[in-house]
């Protein structure tokens, strides 16, 4: 038998394949990878952050409502003096510092005075002197009067001369003037006492009223002058003020007078302390214009004095057009109308935390200004300002608000 050759059927695998299912592959995978790349995209799209405005939720008054013209002025007290002494010497005592509270007549300092209160002994003893002469000179009265009435009474009976009564008489006479005069030497001894004593109360500095200490201005060992004229000497020992006419004054512009009057409410607001109110009223007006500044100084009191309130503190004063009650007068949680939106009945806020904007149902109040009063979320929180229509529920945003 012959060999077969079968070289026919061998499979040669260098031989070129078929172009048949190429490109129903090519497209089927070019197909699949558009799918994933736009479902990527879209998926992607969809968790991008959007950008949104912000606004914060604060407290807002009720007075801010009503208010008619607002001003900006400084505590006063309209009842302060710098206290001094009328005479000069060295500060010995003093016994008040800043912030001390002080009564009327209360010695708050005190000059030397061993010269003056010499003078004062010097001036009693004089005045003992003046005593004892009118009461010698009283005795001395009453021995001429007795003798002229026994030379009256025996000139009578022709026992004395006329010349002797007439002696007697002229020794009555002059014992009268010198009990005349021995009086007046006394009043002056006693004037020249009280001077003295004058000149040593004057070496004690006393409060002239009730008050507060403000500032110190000398010190023990300084020299006090009526003028504080001579050289590193002082005038005033101290400053003090009556804290119970504290006042708050105020420049309000010319063209502004109409808006307020005596007696009008107002709400004064503290730079030193921004979270509260307190109430006031206009006090007056001072009765001139100031033509630099075009403007009329205006006073506003306390109605509620409070022993935080000091002086030179800045002010805020909001005049009101009617006095409001306790309830009014307390803050409201409120933000801006156009955080809201409002769905049928409903109202809702988005409310932005780590990023995503959350909702959130609320409840809208009162207005109050350009606020809103809400209930329904906490101040300092951060909400949407003039949200999306199509802003929803835990949607990431990127906050540039205001």
């Amino acid at each position: 038998m012959s060999e077969t050759d079968l070289s026919p059927l061998r499979i040669d695998r260098q031989a070129p394949r078929s172009p048949k299912n190429r490109p129903r592959k090519a497209w089927l995978i070019g197909g699949l990878a558009v799918l994933v790349l736009g479902g990527s995209a879209i998926f992607a799209g969809l968790r991008a952050p959007v950008g949104v405005e912000t606004v914060t939720v604060g407290q807002a008054w009720p007075y801010q409502g009503l208010t008619v013209l607002n001003a900006t002025g400084y505590v006063v007290a309209q009842r302060k003096a710098a206290i001094a002494s009328k005479a000069t010497g060295r500060l010995e005592w003093l016994g008040v510092r800043e912030g001390s509270v002080v009564k009327a007549g209360e010695l708050i300092a005190r000059l030397e005075q061993r010269d003056v209160a010499a003078q004062l002994q010097q001036a009693a003893a004089n005045v003992g002197v003046a005593e004892a002469n009118v009461g010698q000179v009283q005795a001395e009265l009453r021995d001429a009067e007795l003798a002229f009435g026994r030379a009256r009474d025996l000139r009578a009976r022709n026992f004395v001369a006329q010349a002797q009564v007439d002696q007697a008489e002229a020794r009555m006479v002059k014992a009268r003037a010198a009990v005349v005069s021995a009086r007046a030497a006394e009043r002056a001894s006693e004037a020249a006492r009280q001077a003295a004593q004058v000149a040593v109360a004057q070496t004690e500095i006393r409060a002239p009223f009730d008050g507060v200490v403000l500032t110190k201005h000398a010190n023990v060992g300084d020299l006090i002058t009526n003028f504080s004229a001579a050289a590193d000497s002082k005038g005033a020992v101290v400053s003090m003020a009556d804290m119970s006419t504290l006042e708050v004054e105020a420049d309000v512009s010319e063209s502004s007078l109409s808006k307020i009057k005596p007696g009008q409410p107002c709400e004064i607001q503290l730079d030193a302390f921004p979270e509260l109110r307190f109430r006031g009223e206009v006090s007056r007006l001072v009765p001139t214009v100031d033509r630099a500044k075009a403007s009329v100084l205006t006073k506003i009191r306390f109605l509620d004095p409070d022993p935080r309130v000091l002086p030179e503190m800045s002010a805020k004063i909001a005049f009101l057009s009617e006095a409001l009650d306790a309830a009014r007068r307390q803050p409201r949680v409120a933000v801006h109308g156009e955080a809201i939106v409002a769905e049928g009945s409903a109202s809702a806020v988005f409310r932005v935390a780590n990023g995503v904007a959350k909702r959130v149902s609320v409840t809208p109040g009162a207005k109050i200004g350009d606020l809103v009063e809400l209930s329904g979320v906490a101040p300092g929180d951060t909400l949407v300002l003039r949200p999306a229509a199509s802003l929803r529920d835990g949607v990431a945003v990127i906050t540039g608000g205001k």
